[in-house]
């Protein structure tokens, strides 16, 4: 059932040291990041809400220079600490950063964020971060679908449903993004499962919105 509380440093810090123990593998990166970036030249990247860091770490396996942003330091310090022994660990910049007020002073050939929610509504959220991509750069967003999850599962395995301000559609997203200023390369809405760490299926209900910023991409 749904729980109420504010998506706050509190809150995540306590998911992070209580709720979401550590697993002895790495996880994987998010597939939808995986296809979408993949065509993509790397450049310089922002993971916002990076969580245990597995796609800022794999962007930087194929070299990206990522900098991967949070506000759970717990979640800061294990990703941290998987990507010491590999070659990845060298281009990821870590920052623990509460995104409703944090900025980066500076734009990214792409940013994106998976199942990101803090403390403010989703799309105002998405509306913020997508400031921060540079001309001719891309936004991908991958956010919780509202709807009904009839296994009570969120995608981060929370136990509950993310509340209505935490979920969106895909067409939700691109309302937000002017189409003076945004180019739309995939809205797509999908319905998958996974193992928990639990042993139990969670099933996830994703939208996933990829734009690329219309503009000149400086040279470098």
């Amino acid at each position: 059932m749904t729980q109420d509380h504010a998506f706050d440093k509190d809150y995540w810090d306590q998911h992070w040291q209580q709720d979401r123990p550590q697993a002895a593998a790495a996880p994987p990166a998010n597939p939808y990041l995986v296809r979408e970036t993949s065509d993509l030249v790397p450049g310089t990247a922002l993971d916002a809400g990076c969580g245990e860091g597995a796609e800022a770490i794999w962007l930087a396996s194929r070299g990206w220079h990522v900098t991967a942003a949070d506000i759970a330091a717990e979640a800061l310090a294990r990703t941290a600490s998987r990507a010491t022994p590999t070659p990845a660990s060298g281009l990821v910049r870590w920052v623990e950063a509460d995104l409703t007020t944090w900025a980066p002073g500076t734009q990214f050939d792409l940013v994106t964020t998976n199942y990101a929610h803090p403390a403010m509504p989703q799309l105002a959220f998405y509306q913020r971060i997508a400031e921060w991509v540079a001309p001719g750069g891309t936004l991908l967003i991958v956010g919780h679908l509202h709807g009904h999850d009839p296994a009570g599962h969120d995608a981060a395995g929370h136990g509950h449903h993310p509340p209505a301000e935490a979920s969106v559609t895909a067409a939700d997203v691109t309302a937000v993004l002017d189409g003076a200023r945004w180019e739309i390369v995939t809205a797509e809405e999908h319905f998958r499962t996974l193992d928990g760490h639990d042993g139990r299926a969670i099933h996830l209900r994703d939208a996933v919105v990829r734009a690329i910023r219309l503009g000149q991409r400086p040279t470098r």
